[in-house]
């Protein structure tokens, strides 16, 4: 049964000039963010920054995860424009780090791997001083794909394990499992070349035990940046909410994080993946390892 909706879950309305910008500039360019299809809480927050995590492949997932608002089904075709307008916003946002995520399309031959790719360099060419962080899908555990995506260079490369093993399959479904996850970040973590990230969410009923088990599979993957958050149900057709995390047992979690050897760690109600995402790039563990410009 839900859990009534407890005092802390609690954000702003958007509003204000500078959500405008970033809702205006969006739409004139005919992108997604996931801010908009994931019904982030921190849409608001980062709007209102001039800021945004663009969404590529369009807007409709070959997945239905049953936490995820995202709409399933089939893909359109890819648009051949998009990278450039994705790095036309990012320039015109000014934007110092740029994260990108993408639906999953299990549709393309390889997953939309090079589509990752060519946007990454369409960054590039633009702002050739942002930092750019994508987040990708697992790509069925294909890692000729994921070098596709590492030859472009990311700054950060980000895969979600989003739950712990025991719920994995109830909550992503049988298209790759927990392992093959894993797989894709100690894949990764073998370049030696982008900051290795990922999240989860909680609130699905694991336990602490379980967390403390994921993140040393995380960290003994190779991963290095881990944020945990509270799910949050983004309409009826999702899976209810089985727990609120308090916010003292988050910061437990972040504790535990750095105790276990993570560089970067953050944990709270309204933690996402990409949420505050720069926070990251200016701590001294990053600076060392950011390519040349």
């Amino acid at each position: 049964m839900t859990q009534r909706f407890p005092e802390w879950i609690r954000r702003p309305w958007a509003s204000g000039q500078d959500f405008s910008f970033t809702k205006e500039l969006v739409e004139g360019l005919d992108l997604h963010t996931v801010c908009q299809s994931a019904r982030c809480p921190n849409m608001a927050e980062c709007w209102e920054q001039r800021t945004a995590t663009l969404m590529i492949l369009g807007n409709t997932c070959t997945r239905s995860c049953r936490f995820c608002s995202v709409p399933g089904g089939k893909p359109e075709g890819v648009d051949a424009a998009e990278p450039e307008h994705v790095a036309e916003a990012i320039a015109k946002m000014k934007l110092k780090h740029a994260v990108i995520t993408s639906v999953t399309r299990d549709d393309l031959p390889d997953g939309g791997a090079e589509h990752i790719a060519e946007t990454i360099r369409a960054v590039r060419r633009l702002s050739p001083r942002t930092s750019v962080e994508v987040l990708t899908p697992d790509f069925m555990g294909d890692l000729d794909a994921v070098d596709i995506v590492l030859d472009a260079r990311p700054d950060v490369f980000g895969h979600n394990i989003e739950t712990v093993e025991r719920l994995y399959t109830t909550i992503r479904g049988k298209r790759c499992t927990y392992q093959e996850a894993l797989g894709v970040l100690r894949h990764v973590a073998a370049r030696r070349d982008p900051i290795v990230k990922s999240a989860l969410m909680l609130g699905h009923g694991e336990t602490p035990d379980e967390v403390e088990q994921t993140l040393r599979d995380l960290l003994n993957a190779g991963c290095e940046a881990v944020c945990i958050g509270q799910y949050l149900r983004p309409s009826t057709k999702q899976r209810e909410v089985l727990e609120y995390v308090t916010p003292e047992q988050f910061t437990a979690y972040e504790q535990q994080a750095y105790d276990m050897g993570f560089a970067f760690a953050v944990a709270g109600p309204f933690v996402r993946s990409s949420y505050r995402s720069e926070e990251l790039m200016k701590t001294t563990f990053a600076r060392n390892r950011v390519r040349a410009v």
